[in-house]
């Protein structure tokens, strides 16, 4: 039977080579992205594969877009198999967008919690269904509570990390809020990869990722321990992996007061993008 994957910065990188992977196999991959033409190069490869593609263009880190997006996907697809959430890009400088909001914190992690929360109903009508937040867990950058998006003294490379460890957190709300359902969460480093390594870079930082990028593996040896998620999800309401190893997710860095304390403050900034 052919499965339904959501594919969030499924462009580029590790997402893009996860698509041609499931696509390749037969599967139907809905890529959502900001580049057209990207999208419809990678539909162009999908036509020549026993599968299928559909791009869906969306900012994700426009709340109001992100919801959008939800709900088309919902209502395209009544049944989805898993989500992929890929998508991220780095600023050297610190961006708000016109909601508000600071860029990172919410594509990075605010779209990542509204889409979970959106096409939920859809997960759970799959037999297996599973949630892959490719994050970067276990990172142990502190939390700042009174400034959680990076207003006071920005740095793109903590920015980054430290909206990982939302994502960790946010990962301990939904297995506690969803856990007894069908859906498994995932949380899933993949290491130092090759990806596309979309950004805004100042001198310094671009001659940094050049070297990350002569050192790092390709994004296709990536591809086998999502694969293994998608098609044979823990039992577990929440796992946690960096490539094919385990993390133990009853860490204090997946403390279940600062997951309470994050969903209060997230359930407050995206009142008005939930039913």
């Amino acid at each position: 039977m052919t499965k339904t994957f959501v594919i969030t910065g499924g462009t580029d990188g590790i997402g893009a080579a996860v698509a041609r992977a499931l696509f390749a196999r037969g599967d139907h991959v809905v890529v959502v992205g900001r580049n057209p033409e990207k999208g419809r190069q990678l539909a162009r490869e999908a036509d020549r594969t026993p599968g299928s593609l559909a791009f869906v263009p969306a900012d994700l880190s426009l709340m109001s877009s992100t919801r959008r997006t939800a709900d088309e996907l919902a209502g395209a697809y009544p049944r989805i198999d898993g989500l992929v959430l890929c998508a991220r890009y780095f600023r050297t400088g610190r961006r708000v967008t016109p909601e508000g909001l600071e860029g990172n914190f919410a594509l990075f992690y605010l779209s990542r919690v509204l889409l979970g929360h959106g096409l939920l109903g859809a997960l759970e009508k799959s037999e297996g269904p599973v949630v892959v937040n490719v994050a970067g867990p276990g990172q142990d950058t502190p939390v700042d509570w009174d400034d959680l998006q990076s207003a006071g003294q920005y740095d793109g490379v903590r920015a980054m990390f430290v909206t990982g460890r939302l994502n960790d957190l946010h990962g301990v709300t939904f297995a506690e809020r969803h856990g007894a359902g069908p859906v498994r969460y995932v949380l899933f480093h993949p290491g130092t990869t090759s990806t596309s390594f979309a950004g805004e870079y100042d001198a310094p930082t671009a001659a940094f990722i050049e070297r990350q990028k002569a050192s790092a593996k390709p994004a296709t040896a990536v591809v086998p321990p999502i694969l293994g998620l998608l098609d044979t999800p823990p039992k577990e309401p929440l796992s946690a992996f960096s490539l094919y190893t385990r993390l133990a997710v009853q860490a204090e860095l997946f403390s279940p007061e600062a997951a309470a304390r994050l969903a209060g403050v997230t359930d407050d900034l995206l009142k008005p993008y939930l039913n």
